[in-house]
């Protein structure tokens, strides 16, 4: 296979790295952009400027990793006006800009392949997740859209939909309950296979759905051990 430009937001996290180290393995050239770097996906002209950067360097972007994303905690009434700005600026705008950057490119080049990072939160309700599940149902609409799009410039677009991921973010939030033990626990009982999932198993569903073997625009890839399809009934 051709080795590739991947460009990849979100790069320094759990899910971040794991997807860099993916594409590495194929031997591909990533770009990782992340705010621990500096890089803000919330302002256009970051991004418009890390993309004239990497076609002035590369002269092509093959796949776009739309990955950023930031959490919230909290129902519609605890939520403030700054937790719903927060999240959907980088959420749901981030890819918007993201996307905006790099289509026109991919449009010239006549192919290009986009995977963003959604979750089950999307399509499933989860207690205390209002404006987080608000906006990965934003990026879940926005991806079909966006496959519609540009089906006919040879651009694929989907998305990936995780679980509860075994990641340092996740980490972090349990230990701000009281008894981080049984969270945790609460957790991998409510995935049907009972566990987390792991970092590099979302990786590996990004890099598929980047793959010129596969038939596939417009879909949603659930990686969350049956919890969206499993009934356990007993």
């Amino acid at each position: 296979m051709t080795q590739r430009i991947v460009v990849i937001t979100g790069s320094a996290g759990g899910i971040g790295t794991a997807i860099n180290q993916r594409f590495r393995q194929d031997q591909d050239i990533v770009v990782g952009l992340d705010l621990a770097d500096g890089f803000d996906l919330t302002q256009p002209q970051q991004c418009d400027k890390a993309i004239e950067q990497v076609i002035a360097e590369h002269g092509r972007i093959d796949v776009l990793c739309n990955n950023a994303g930031i959490s919230s905690v909290g129902d519609v009434v605890d939520s403030t006006l700054d937790d719903w700005q927060r999240v959907f600026a980088v959420n749901v705008f981030g890819i918007a800009n993201m996307s905006r950057a790099v289509l026109p490119h991919m449009r010239t080049q006549g192919s290009g392949f986009i995977v963003n990072t959604c979750s089950i939160a999307a399509t499933v309700g989860l207690v205390e997740r209002a404006v987080y599940s608000a906006s990965k149902g934003a990026v879940l609409s926005l991806t079909k859209a966006m496959a519609a799009d540009e089906i006919a410039n040879n651009i694929r677009v989907n998305c990936v939909s995780p679980g509860t991921v075994a990641s340092p973010w996740v980490e972090r939030l349990v230990a701000t309950t009281p008894d981080p033990s049984q969270t945790m626990e609460s957790l991998r009982k409510r995935q049907p296979m009972g566990r987390l999932v792991e970092c590099e198993e979302v990786a590996e569903a990004v890099f598929y759905l980047a793959s010129p073997s596969t038939f596939t625009t417009g879909m949603e890839l659930l990686i969350d051990g049956g919890i969206s399809g499993v009934r356990i009934v007993q």
